[in-house]
């Protein structure tokens, strides 16, 4: 008997247990569906950008892209890296020690193409901005054409930025060597190009882009600054030498001081993603980056889908990228 009355507890502490168990499971039957309508938070993914050296475009258009991508989708961790620029982009990406990088057109073009090397395997996540190179002089220089500044000593940039081969194109394409008939000078550091115009030790620093940050720092200074640019003869010889280029127009007001619109050559710079570089990934950032279009930063005024589509070399856009257009409806 004593048997038997435990039994009957112990099976009445097991009666109540499954039924409490049974009702906790009938609650959250009827919440899943709840539960179900919220999607789970996205995963923190981490991405390395390269940008180039201090004072340049790159660097101010690398912070104001990590900014717009971190507003829309914080859980995109964006680690924006100093570099030589373009030109050591590329193999970084390769190599994978970056993510993503900017790169100036003129080295997409020669990588893509396998111009001095093996073609590379990198797609566009998007368009950057055209660039319109040209040289800055003293406002008081007597500088007023190419013609002018050969023989002179010039300052094209540091050693690994697009803009300098965007020169060496120029200049080739007017039939000049931008090594031999002129007096190279090659930076460490973009940005110590404009004291070098102002305090003589150079003729003219060599760049493009609106708002770029050389370019800026020449306008803003009290000497003040002229742009020399090829003019509409030069820019045909430019362009039916090297048809990849482009005819770019440096609008009115993109410096202080610069009230005409100023046509010459360049090309559109990209942000280019590395060899396997998951395609949900791309995705989320490129709907983070063309979301934030909707309040743009000046830096990011020309980095839309609509840009993007137009500019990418055919077959170049990343699928992730390609995939998140599709879905917005921004690929019509």
């Amino acid at each position: 008997m004593p048997m038997c009355g435990a039994w009957s507890r112990t099976w009445s502490r097991m009666s109540a247990n499954i039924e409490t168990a049974m009702r906790a499971s009938r609650r959250f039957v009827l919440a899943a569906p709840m539960f179900a309508a919220f999607p789970a938070r996205a995963q923190t993914v981490k991405v390395r950008l390269g940008t180039a050296t201090p004072g340049g475009g790159f660097p101010v258009y690398g912070a104001a892209f990590v900014e717009a991508v971190h507003r829309v989708d914080p859980t995109i961790k964006i680690e924006a890296v100093n570099t030589k620029g373009s030109t050591e982009n590329v193999p970084r990406l390769e190599a994978g020690a970056l993510d993503i990088a900017l790169v100036q057109g003129e080295v997409v073009h020669e990588s893509l193409q396998g111009i001095g090397r093996p073609p590379a395997d990198l797609k566009v996540l998007t368009a950057m901005y055209p660039t319109a190179g040209m040289f800055v002089v003293r406002a008081d220089s007597p500088y007023r054409t190419i013609a002018d500044l050969k023989g002179k000593p010039i300052a094209w940039g540091a050693q690994g930025s697009g803009l300098v081969i965007l020169g060496r194109y120029a200049m080739d394409g007017l039939g000049l060597d931008a090594a031999k008939d002129f007096q190279p000078i090659y930076l460490e550091r973009a940005g110590d190009g404009p004291a070098m115009v102002l305090d003589g030790r150079v003729a003219a620093f060599w760049g493009g882009g609106a708002g770029w940050p050389g370019f800026m720092t020449m306008a803003n200074s009290k000497d003040g600054a002229r742009f020399v640019a090829p003019d509409a003869a030069e820019i045909q010889r430019i362009l039916g030498k090297h048809p990849f280029l482009k005819p770019v127009t440096q609008p009115a007001g993109a410096f202080p001081g610069q009230t005409t619109a100023i046509p010459s050559v360049g090309s559109w710079s990209f942000v280019l993603a590395r060899p396997g570089l998951d395609e949900t990934i791309v995705y989320r950032l490129a709907k983070a980056l063309h979301t934030a279009e909707a309040r743009p930063s000046r830096q990011l005024a020309d980095t839309t889908a609509k840009n993007t589509l137009a500019a990418t070399p055919s077959g170049r856009l990343h699928p992730g990228v390609a995939r998140y257009f599709k879905e917005a409806g921004l690929d019509r």
